[in-house]
C-alpha cells in the first residue's frame, strides 16, 4: 500500500515535470513569437513611416515651388510697377530739364 502510495505521487510528480516542460516550451515559443511580432511591426512601422516622409516631402516640394513662383510673379510685378514710375519720372525729369533749357 504505501509502495503504491509512493509510486503514485511519483508519477504525479513526473507527470507535473512534463506538464512543467511543455508549459515552459510553449512560453518559450509564444515569447519568440511575440518577439518576431514585434520585429515585424516596428518594420511595418518604419516602412510606413518611411513612405509618409516621402509624401510629405513630396508635398513640402510642391507647396515651396508654388510659393516660390507666386513670389517670383510678384517681385516680377513689383519690379514692373517700379519700372514704371521710374520711366514716368525720368520723362518728368526731362520735361523739367528741357523747360529750364528753354526758359533760359
Amino acid at each position: 500500500m504505501l509502495a503504491d502510495k509512493l509510486e503514485q505521487i511519483l508519477i504525479a510528480e513526473l507527470e507535473a515535470n512534463q506538464v512543467k516542460h511543455i508549459i515552459l516550451d510553449k512560453s518559450k515559443k509564444s515569447l519568440e513569437q511575440a518577439k518576431a511580432d514585434g520585429k515585424n511591426s516596428i518594420i511595418e512601422a518604419r516602412t510606413r513611416a518611411d513612405h509618409e516622409i516621402v509624401q510629405l516631402k513630396q508635398i513640402a516640394d510642391q507647396k515651396a515651388m508654388k510659393d516660390a513662383t507666386e513670389l517670383a510673379s510678384s517681385t516680377a510685378n513689383r519690379l514692373a510697377t517700379m519700372h514704371a514710375r521710374s520711366e514716368k519720372r525720368m520723362e518728368m525729369v526731362a520735361e523739367r530739364i528741357f523747360e529750364r533749357i528753354r526758359s533760359v
